[in-house]
């Protein structure tokens, strides 16, 4: 038995299953979720974690590619294994091995040929941004900070609504994406603020069927624009049917992204 409480495993063929992990991390250290070969990524540590414990090189399906610097609450990853080492020792195992900004939530049977990303049903994120004159300090790597005077968030929630529904959303995806269409269901989105570290946390919560590249940061700042007077509410839906992503507010910085949680059948 290794250090890290899970007894090396033979070589010998064994059934293939699938793997279920809910994954959370401090995105601040990493380049993204993807493996890449010369930066540090979540998928690289954990890739590394997997391959001590079971001598396996996993193939893992993740249910988003988390920019760098953006976090997660709830990221999940399916892996097909042929380990036989039982979930929660693999959850204990793994957590021991991979460093402290990285946190294995859960280990879980899933189903034959579960995928992480083609099974979602819905995933929610949530932007946080910091409204105030003073730099955060704890939260300085999590918060977008906001220092051009307060923001209404009552105005901000107002021009979200127009977002909820199905909808195509060209004019909040940032060049790059891949995906063949921009039509999208946004189920619910809110926008709450309260006290924290010397001025206001405010906090964007989108849920919906899938995103596109850098849309819940187009959301956020979009609805920052018109948080701070410079657009009114009604203005968002102008954005939405323009398709035209120079319409819309900027792309807010990565810090203040976290993917909260991914919904399957």
């Amino acid at each position: 038995m290794g250090d890290n409480g899970v007894a090396n495993e033979g070589s010998q063929a064994r059934p293939t299953h699938w793997l279920k992990l809910t994954v959370a991390y401090d995105g601040a250290a990493y380049a993204g979720w993807q493996w890449q070969p010369s930066e540090p990524t979540v998928q690289g540590v954990l890739q590394d974690a997997w391959r001590s414990i079971t001598h396996e090189e996993p193939c893992f399906t993740a249910s988003g590619r988390t920019d760098a610097g953006v976090h997660a609450e709830g990221q999940v990853v399916g892996v097909e294994t042929t380990s036989t080492i039982e979930p929660r020792r693999l959850l204990r195992g793994l957590n021991a091995l991979l460093p402290d900004d990285v946190v294995i939530r859960a280990v879980e049977p899933a189903p034959v040929g579960f995928h992480a990303t083609h099974d979602a049903l819905r995933k929610t994120y949530r932007y946080q941004v910091l409204s105030g004159p003073v730099p955060p300090l704890f939260d300085r790597k999590h918060v977008w900070h906001w220092r051009a005077g307060q923001l209404d968030t009552e105005r901000m929630g107002q021009g979200g609504a127009y977002l909820v529904g199905r909808h195509d959303f060209a004019s909040l995806e940032s060049t790059g994406s891949e995906r063949s269409s921009t039509v999208r269901t946004i189920t619910d989105l809110t926008v709450t603020s309260r006290p924290a570290d010397g001025g206001e946390r405010i906090d964007i919560t989108v849920t919906g069927d899938g995103f596109l590249y850098n849309m819940v940061r187009t959301i956020a700042g979009t609805l920052v624009e018109v948080g701070r007077g410079a657009k009114p509410p009604e203005w968002v839906a102008e954005v939405l049917a323009s398709r035209d992503r120079g319409r819309a507010g900027q792309t807010a910085p990565p810090q203040g992204l976290f993917l909260v949680r991914v919904e399957y059948a």
